[in-house]
């Protein structure tokens, strides 16, 4: 089976590799298929990061910070286009003597966090649909409320029968993929325009809008927490709605011209969601109701009921179906960048079953990978119907992984190799180290909001596990590291050899497979 050192081969190490006729059976089903271009690049991240429906959780100005991250990581991504790319960033990052070790961390914590993104995205997509049930008083035996065991079977239905859906659509050929990386954007786009001309008019014909001094000056503090902390956790949902910008480098092998492409699509779709994000921001903090009132909404998605008080019941259906119709979309590209990434350590050897996992169908997909990421999607979905709190901590600690690879690629890169990857596109040169260093401290932030108490004083009820969970993942990744021989995975001379190619002479090798 081949290992590591086929994806070395990828990148020209070692030789070309458009020979097909040379590669045995063996090699041909590890083969990713290579069709897509700068759109579906862009799409992948892009409809990961989702804008629209994330800015409808809470938004405030993190676009510089997310873009400067987002430029570490397309320099990094440029000379290392890979699928299963984040970890194999930090692997070379650290260098030939900590590679390995990194290189497992990361791995773990990706695969974490990307497929428990798939399965909070299911249940997300559910409450847009429950919603209605609100906006049209509809009584739901034993009520609408998490400590009902039959609203918690709904909404477990619903998002297991959304997750077979957006499972299904992976299995389309690649070609006929690329028509939903399209429509997700246009679904997504088409959202953002009836948002910022259909509700504001809706608005002025009913409630009004706020005032510029209740959107700009008035906080509220619904944590407990001192004003100080309660504001910095904003961030656990402004910085989460510009994350995942990754995406575009865990189908880096699918890319044409990946050296370019790849890292155009991940710094393109940062400051894409990140300006597109501000305006709709804006937008809803006009258009929302006074906080008590919209506070007080019963619906699982409280915006459903704001559109349907401000444009209309029968038009809450419209805006609701759109909204579903583009987190459906968006669930199945998160499961694309994550069946990669899945695909990519299987091809390592590093998971249980990597032989099958790791395998590609007669059209180029990881279709083993995909059904990994359904299997352990939908046992998480489970975890609904004993305890809402229960799947709402596995949730909320999907995002701390990805925060926390981010900044340790470029602690890794300000630490260990300041000055490597020269041959990339996207090569920072003298901003390098100032982007690393606040890389770093932006993300530690980040992943230290994340890991805090969300709400005062903490009791058993309101406790933040994700602290336990990215622990235990971390663990967990330390004694794969520990007992996993490095014959097997990730021997130094060929971390070095990435090195070299990245640095050397051997970067007009880069596209052969294109």
């Amino acid at each position: 089976m081949a290992s590591f050192d086929s994806k070395f081969s990828a990148l020209g190490v070692g030789g070309e590799t458009g020979a097909a006729p040379a590669q045995n059976q063996d090699e041909l089903q590890l083969q990713l298929h290579r069709s897509w271009s700068i759109v579906e690049s862009f799409a992948a991240s892009f409809c990961a990061l989702n804008f629209i429906g994330g800015v409808r959780s809470s938004y405030l100005i993190t676009i510089v910070f997310m873009t400067i991250t987002a430029a570490v990581l397309a320099e990094i991504c440029s000379a290392l286009p890979l699928s299963g790319s984040i970890y194999i960033w930090a692997a070379e990052s650290a260098g030939p003597k900590y590679a390995r070790f990194f290189g497992f961390t990361v791995a773990w914590w990706s695969c974490t966090a990307w497929m428990t993104f798939v399965a909070g995205n299911c249940q997300t997509t559910a409450n847009y649909i429950v919603s209605q049930l609100a906006v049209w008083d509809v009584n739901f035996p034993g009520g609408v409320g998490n400590d009902n065991i039959k609203w918690r079977s709904l909404i477990w239905v619903i998002s297991e029968g959304l997750l077979l859906l957006a499972v299904a659509i992976n299995y389309l050929p690649p070609r006929l993929y690329s028509l939903v990386f399209r429509g997700s954007i246009f679904i997504m786009m088409l959202d953002f325009f009836l948002c910022v001309i259909w509700l504001p008019i809706g608005v002025s014909k009913t409630y009004g809008f706020r005032s510029a001094h209740d959107v700009f000056l008035q906080t509220a503090n619904e944590t407990g927490a001192p004003p100080g902390w309660n504001w910095v956790l904003s961030f656990l949902f402004t910085a989460g709605t510009m994350t995942g910008f990754d995406a575009s480098g865990h189908i880096a092998e699918e890319t044409k011209n990946a050296r370019i492409i790849a890292g155009k699509g991940i710094l393109s779709s940062a400051i894409a969601t990140g300006v597109l994000g501000f305006i709709t921001a804006i937008l809803f903090l006009f258009c929302t109701p006074s906080l008590d009132v919209f506070f007080a909404t019963n619906a699982p998605q409280p915006f459903v009921q704001l559109y349907a008080v401000a444009l209309g019941k029968k038009a809450s259906i419209f805006m609701t179906i759109i909204a579903v119709i583009g987190l459906i979309l968006n669930t199945s590209i998160a499961i694309v960048a994550a069946s990669r990434l899945i695909f990519a350590v299987a091809r390592d050897g590093v998971l249980p079953m990597s032989q099958w996992i790791g395998q590609v169908d007669a059209q180029g997909q990881p279709k083993h990978a995909v059904t990994v990421i359904y299997v352990f999607a939908a046992t998480l979905l489970c975890s609904i119907l004993p305890s809402q709190v229960a799947f709402t901590s596995l949730v909320s600690a999907g995002g701390v992984p990805t925060i926390a690879a981010y900044g340790l690629i470029a602690l890794l890169r300000l630490t260990m190799t300041p000055n490597s990857f020269k041959t990339s596109y996207f090569y920072l040169g003298k901003f390098r180290k100032p982007f690393y260093l606040v890389t770093i401290l932006f993300n530690a932030l980040v992943v230290s909001v994340m890991l805090s108490p969300f709400y005062f004083p903490v009791n058993a009820e309101n406790f933040n596990f994700a602290c336990v969970i990215f622990g235990s993942i971390t663990i967990f990744a330390f004694f794969c590291w520990y007992f996993t021989p490095p014959e097997k995975w990730l021997r130094p001379e060929q971390v070095l050899q990435a090195l070299q190619s990245a640095d050397g002479d051997q970067s007009e090798n880069y596209d052969h497979r294109d």
